[in-house]
């Protein structure tokens, strides 16, 4: 993996400017966690974080789009991954299992707005850390029981960091090869047992990692070493045992261009039995009518998402049941759907207790992710097939429907500027700064 790594990073340091379809989802990308960053810092816990760390010295010049703060670059990014993946609306890359934007634009976004860097730059250091990120984990499986956020994720945050900070292509990809071989030596990991205890540690993950990874590039720029061979050993002790560890993706292959962008607040593999009983509802189905719900789907989305009667917003964002309910129920799945009220919502109580939840191997192997869905009323039953959702490679959002789903998230908190910030980031020179993307008065 080391050597692989070394051909991608010469590839991508060879590879600005950056591809217009590579740059048009990247500024996709970005808009959309900035749209998940706003909504996450409305919600209390988030807020307090910043809070927090702005009292215990971690006062700055960043301000999130927001945050009520001012901020070190360290603490911001932290706090932006952390608000990122509140609604657990953010996007993700399937080969990987994860999420690489998640990890990767905090940091490009905290030091592009701290040094008073142009959007270009924050574009392109986004594009290195998802490549870069996205790479290890689509190689890399982890053992039953840990979540992906928080581990390889420090690769990108890493990557993304030590590009932002260097000031030409050779010194980057120096640090940026540095920064992964280091990060290889204290990638950290992380335990599934949050989300079914419906605790929110899980949301603490990608802030460790993100902040940890902008320290570990500041290292590199001191000149602190890894041994050879650090990233092989990383995968031979991570991965699971028995497995062997598939090349990296090589030069040319744009990762980005693979992601996914979620339509809906929950995790990703909630969203086939969402829209299997959205589809149902377009046909004239009837959610009061409802009394019986039979879901097949892959067994991934039940091992993660297999949560029962959830009784906290994290348990029911990795819920196949709640989330089939509340679409049945309301005709959609946004923040909305993990308030306290919400939870206790009894109409989508009852057809949560009533969904039965299965896997269906043969339709859908390791590598396939779809859902079936049957619903029974009085009148007999439909049946309902979605191997295909909205942001899938196959069926991308568009530039409007991201801009439209940025809005949805980030007007109540940032009001009328958050027109302006969509035009900024979506159709404005690479060449303006970041803070004035964002309107940032010390722009």
């Amino acid at each position: 993996m080391d050597s692989e790594l070394g051909r991608v990073l010469d590839w991508l340091c060879a590879s600005e400017p950056l591809p217009a379809d590579v740059e048009a989802r990247a500024r996709q990308l970005l808009l959309d966690a900035l749209g998940c960053i706003a909504a996450g810092l409305t919600k209390a816990e988030p807020r307090k974080f910043a809070a927090a760390l702005h009292q215990a010295g971690e006062a700055g010049p960043v301000r999130l789009p927001g945050c009520g703060v001012g901020l070190g670059a360290s603490a911001a990014a932290a706090v932006a991954a952390m608000a990122a993946c509140w609604d657990e609306a953010c996007e993700g890359l399937a080969r990987a299992h994860g999420r690489p934007g998640l990890h990767a634009i905090p940091p490009a976004l905290a030091l592009g707005l701290a040094n008073g860097a142009v959007l270009g730059d924050v574009l392109t250091a986004l594009v290195v850390g998802y490549e870069v990120g996205g790479r290890v984990g689509a190689a890399v499986r982890l053992p039953a029981g840990l979540h992906v956020d928080g581990t390889w994720g420090l690769f990108g945050a890493a990557a993304a960091a030590a590009h932002m900070v260097a000031e030409n292509e050779p010194e980057a990809r120096t640090w940026i090869e540095a920064a992964t071989g280091v990060a290889a030596c204290q990638a950290p990991q992380s335990l599934y047992l949050p989300v079914a205890a419906g605790a929110t540690a899980r949301n603490t993950y990608a802030a460790h990692a993100v902040a940890t990874g902008m320290h570990l590039a500041a290292a590199c720029c001191a000149g602190i070493t890894s041994p050879d061979g650090a990233l092989d050993e990383w995968a031979r002790r991570t991965g699971v045992a028995g497995v062997e560890t598939p090349a990296l993706a090589g030069p040319g292959e744009w990762l980005i261009l693979e992601g996914y962008l979620k339509p809906f607040a929950a995790a990703r593999h909630v969203h086939y039995g969402a829209q299997a009983v959205l589809d149902w509802r377009g046909r004239g189905g009837e959610w009061g009518a409802i009394e019986t719900l039979r879901l097949a789907t892959y067994e991934e989305a039940l091992a993660y998402c297999g949560n029962r009667a959830p009784m906290s917003a994290i348990q029911a964002q990795f819920s196949l049941s709640f989330g089939l309910a509340w679409a049945a129920v309301h005709g959609g799945l946004g923040p909305d759907a993990y308030t306290v009220t919400a939870l206790q919502d009894s109409d989508v109580c009852r057809l949560e207790a009533l969904a039965e939840i299965g896997t269906d191997d043969a339709a859908y192997p390791p590598g396939q992710r779809g859902a079936r869905l049957t619903v029974g009323t009085r009148d007999g039953e439909q049946t309902t097939t979605v191997d295909v959702v909205g942001g899938d490679p196959l069926q991308p959002m568009t530039a409007s429907q991201v801009r439209e789903k940025f809005l949805t998230y980030a007007a109540p908190a940032l009001g009328p500027a958050a027109e302006n910030l969509a035009d900024a980031i979506l159709q404005g020179p690479p060449d303006v700064p970041i803070a004035k993307c964002l309107g940032s008065q010390e722009a």
